[in-house]
């Protein structure tokens, strides 16, 4: 009889009333997943720790974010109201990655992200592209489809923009390998 594992989530949210959706969305999915409220000004200051306390397969970084002047400066840090928070994290979990050699799979951002800042500074899914409004439950099905697909194959937005309430408006990335096992 073969013994399916499903990858091991790790959220970060800013919010408490999302942290509690969210870990009520993994329970209701049977997924192995660790919930933390933590602000987003906090959660580069303390990933690396909870990465090496909770040893997850995946990370999601989320919280609230916006662009301060809408429409205009996109390529602006200091436009963003917690992007420089996201990337911070991602950073860290990177170095984290490298340090203890393993694969982590990142999603991070929220509303109105810097997409491309998030991207660049290593994380494999991000929001928001079109820098649009996206659904709670955006990161939370990328997370499921990485965790739930085995580790051969390769899981692109293409693979997941379907289930997601704007597609590849609100969530895109570079992809990564799935992260269930089977033996």
């Amino acid at each position: 009889m073969k013994s399916i594992k499903p990858g091991k989530i790790l959220h970060l949210d800013g919010d408490r009333k999302y942290s509690e959706k969210a870990y009520n969305h993994y329970m209701k999915m049977g997924l192995e997943a660790v919930v933390r409220n933590i602000p987003e000004y906090r959660q580069p200051r303390v990933v690396y720790r909870l990465l090496e306390v909770y040893e997850p397969d995946i990370l999601v970084i989320t919280g609230h974010d916006a662009m301060i002047r809408k429409g205009r400066r996109y390529n602006d840090i200091y436009n963003y109201r917690n992007s420089k928070y996201f990337i911070q994290t991602v950073k860290e979990a990177r170095r984290y990655d490298k340090d203890k050699n393993k694969n982590l799979v990142i999603f991070a951002g929220a509303c109105q992200s810097y997409f491309e800042a998030i991207i660049s500074a290593g994380a494999n899914f991000a929001s928001s592209p079109a820098r649009i409004l996206i659904d709670f439950l955006d990161p939370l099905i990328v997370a499921e489809k990485v965790a739930t697909t085995e580790k051969y194959k390769y899981i692109t937005i293409d693979d997941i923009a379907y289930q997601l309430r704007d597609g590849k408006k609100g969530v895109s990335g570079i992809g990564a390998n799935g992260k269930m096992t089977v033996k």
